[in-house]
């Protein structure tokens, strides 16, 4: 018998050699290869044939969601089992994206017990059918739910007051008017569904500061983490270089 062949992409020495021994259970010989990044496991991926993957979703140099859009970009058949201690919204929101039509895959959370990731991974891998952990399965319907699902606009929107943008500056990222910020960042308090929340009393004025509101309702669904924060930081630098040389004043 032709040993199953599992490539593993994790950073963590510790979770990689927990998956390796969980693998030696199986009566079917396995063997392992680990790319300890994204831009390793992709390498390796392409260069198999139907590759049998599991999954990191936070590794360094490429997420896991990257991963596997590229992975399945030029490779469908490709079964993946993303494992992670996350079931942050905005990873589900994500993977629902790229995932190809026919696909199996699986998402299973690293605190779950032992015999449920070890059933996650033979269901996906072995049996060929998809396996979601129940908890990743609420957040995926509330992420695919029209009334509470973020489009990409108001996502986009969420991002840039969560790095602390004005108006103005918002405006001027995204070729927008300022009416148009408006108008944006008031469909994501609606979705959020803040302005439920809000109330005025001529004691205090308005109970919310709408912004500061939306960001913490959003960390709690997990709509945003420090993270993949860092990453859009490291984004917005980028552009607002850009915008602070074309805009120098002059003398």
């Amino acid at each position: 018998m032709d040993p199953v062949d599992i490539l593993i992409a994790e950073d963590n020495p510790k979770d990689f050699e927990f998956l390796k021994q969980l693998l030696s259970q199986w009566d079917e010989p396995v063997t392992i290869t680990r790319a300890s990044n994204g831009h390793d496991a992709l390498e390796i991926g392409l260069s198999r044939k139907n590759p049998l993957v599991i999954s990191d979703i936070q590794m360094p140099e490429m997420n896991g969601i990257d991963f596997a859009r590229k992975l399945w970009e030029q490779q469908p058949e490709a079964k993946i089992v993303f494992w992670s201690q996350f079931k942050d919204e905005m990873y589900i929101r994500a993977l629902v994206k790229i995932v190809p039509p026919e696909t199996v895959y699986g998402y299973i959370l690293k605190s779950s017990q032992q015999d449920r990731i070890l059933s996650a991974i033979r269901t996906v891998l072995l049996d060929e059918q998809c396996w979601i952990a129940p908890e990743v399965r609420k957040v995926q319907g509330r992420a695919g739910h029209s009334l509470t699902a973020l489009s990409d606009i108001e996502y986009e929107a969420l991002l840039d007051i969560s790095l602390g943008l004005t108006d103005n500056l918002i405006a001027q990222r995204r070729y927008l008017s300022r009416r148009g910020v408006q108008s944006r960042l008031n469909s994501l308090y609606n979705k959020l569904a803040i302005d439920q929340e809000q109330f005025q009393s001529e004691k205090i004025g308005d109970s919310f500061n709408l912004r500061n509101r939306a960001v913490a309702v959003s960390i709690a669904r997990g709509l945003i983490n420090a993270f993949e924060m860092e990453t859009e930081e490291k984004d917005f630098q980028s552009w607002f270089k850009r915008f602070r040389r074309t805009h120098k004043a002059k003398p």
